[in-house]
């Protein structure tokens, strides 16, 4: 594992930093294997990096998104993490439709959508069950509690480790996520966090000692690169390492 840790300035700068490693990556990805796969993250630290990527002139027919997790909401609804990444990038841009990979959220039972997107995933990459593909980018935010995608503390997705996608929880309401296993398959994870009131979780995930399930972030230990791209709120207690 290739672990860097940048702490910027402000948030303005945290954008652009993100936005240069990602468009990096994509240009490594479409010259190596003809196409760049990115995973979103949702809340509002990473809405500026969507606004910024849809001024973009990129390839868009060998661009493939898809979500780290989602809210268990129809497409259309506030909380939605795609629906934000549509406004904010997706529907800005001449991306092909089939470029789009949203998380379902329309069975009645949510396992069952999460074993509809996890077909979806193994069909998109050829892989077999019990493989677990590589995605080029997993763009991954941390909360105050140091949950990442929808794996939150002391929660039954964090013992999941056979499967690409299961069902998080969130106060007793159902959300779709990528397992740790998946995330840390991936070529490049980066974490893009803001705000002091992250600086106590950080503190515990960077501590040489800590119980990963009090910490969720704790678990992403890739394969490949781990950035963590803090703000100068976020990050003031942590030096940059590369």
């Amino acid at each position: 594992m290739s672990k860097k840790v940048e702490v910027l300035p402000e948030k303005e700068a945290l954008t652009a930093r993100a936005l240069e490693l990602i468009l990096s990556d994509m240009e490594t990805a479409i010259r190596e294997r003809g196409q760049f796969t990115i995973a979103l993250s949702g809340g509002s630290t990473p809405k500026p990096l969507y606004e910024a990527l849809s001024t973009q002139k990129l390839p868009w027919d060998k661009i493939h998104v898809f979500w780290g997790d989602e809210r268990y909401v129809p497409p259309d609804h506030p909380d939605s993490n795609e629906l934000m990444a549509r406004r904010a990038w997706l529907d800005r841009v001449n991306i092909p439709r089939d470029n789009i990979h949203p998380i379902p959220t329309d069975e009645a039972d949510p396992a069952v959508a999460a074993a509809k997107y996890e077909r979806h995933l193994q069909e998109f990459f050829h892989s077999s069950p019990g493989e677990f593909p590589s995605l080029d980018v997993i763009l991954l935010g941390m909360g105050d509690d140091a949950h990442t995608a929808s794996l939150f503390p002391h929660t039954e997705a964090l013992k999941v480790t056979d499967k690409l996608i299961t069902v998080g929880n969130k106060d007793g309401n159902p959300r779709i996520t990528f397992t740790y296993p998946f995330i840390n398959s991936a070529r490049c994870i980066m974490f893009v966090v803001a705000g002091a009131n992250k600086r106590p979780a950080l503190a515990q995930v960077f501590a040489p000692v800590a119980d990963e399930f009090t910490y969720p972030s704790r678990l992403i230990q890739p394969q490949g690169e781990l950035w963590w791209l803090l703000d100068a709120a976020a990050g003031s207690d942590l030096k940059n390492e590369v």
